[in-house]
């Protein structure tokens, strides 16, 4: 009879854990939930919006400064950046996941204070996706599969934008003005090989590193892609005025809005490629 019970709780004990979801963040950590989520907080903008783009918006009670996509998160509490994440306010904000950035320093500050926290790092397209399946799990959508395929056959229209003339274009994007730039091992790097274009800071320097400027000069790219707010001031970089692409005026300047769809890892890949295409196609057009 003892051995009966035993089985019995074992196998009891077997179906509320398949019942559970079972969610595997970039840390290589698996976290069981007994139901999905309701009151999340993102403090990555990227996740906030693979939230919203899975259809549960309304499950965020609170997001970082910088999360502004799309419009109706600007309405919640903001729990600082990714530096200076307030912690006592998403505390009181008493969520039931906390997703923040495998970089994030306040991870394991709000894990020994009992808050569940899964992290990601979409540095990629394929951790774009992995993460997207990942949220889809937890938050019970059944969305990210479609949400992906969408995805994907948006690229193909985006390098459609593209003319010709453009096809093979070297391509200068940078993401700072100190300057650091997206390289070829980066997301915009991948962004940039499916729309056709070449990247002249190759794999082996990393996904986002520092460049000498003459590095830019010996390069001679086709077009440089960047923002608008520092593009005034590339005449006055040490021989930059040799460039062609300042010479024909190839110079996409990225609004603001425009580099943060450019820019973030997420759900919005494809619409950071078609604005780049079209911006590089007008741009080498004159």
């Amino acid at each position: 009879m003892k051995r009966i019970i035993f089985i019995v709780l074992m196998l009891s004990s077997a179906v509320a854990w398949s019942a559970g979801i079972a969610v595997t963040d970039d840390r290589g950590k698996v976290q069981m939930f007994d139901k999905t989520p309701q009151r999340i907080v993102s403090v990555l903008p990227s996740l906030t919006e693979s939230v919203c783009a899975l259809g549960a918006c309304a499950r965020l009670v609170g997001v970082d400064r910088y999360s502004n996509w799309p419009m109706s998160v600007t309405k919640l509490p903001q729990v600082g950046g990714g530096l200076d994440l307030n912690i006592e306010a998403i505390v009181r904000l008493k969520p039931d996941v906390v997703l923040a950035a495998t970089s994030s320093r306040a991870g394991e500050r709000l894990e020994a204070l009992g808050i569940r926290v899964l992290m990601f790092e979409p540095s990629s397209h394929e951790q774009v996706r992995s993460s997207l399946m990942q949220l889809d799990a937890l938050l019970e959508a059944n969305q990210a599969t479609a949400l992906w395929k969408k995805v994907e056959e948006d690229f193909v229209q985006a390098a459609k934008l593209l003319p010709p003339l453009a096809q093979g274009a070297k391509v200068y994007f940078e993401v700072d003005r100190t300057p650091y730039a997206a390289g070829e091992a980066s997301f915009i790097g991948q962004t940039l090989s499916k729309l056709g274009l070449k990247n002249i800071v190759g794999k082996s320097l990393g996904a986002f590193p520092k460049i000498n400027p003459e590095f830019v000069v010996q390069q001679q790219p086709d077009v440089i892609v960047l923002s608008e707010r520092h593009a005034a001031e590339l005449p006055q970089r040490p021989g930059w005025k040799q460039l062609k692409a300042l010479q024909s005026k190839a110079v996409c300047e990225l609004t603001a809005a425009e580099g943060d769809v450019v820019v973030r890892s997420g759900p919005r890949l494809a619409e950071g490629a078609k604005v780049l295409a079209q911006c590089i196609a007008k741009v080498m057009k004159k």
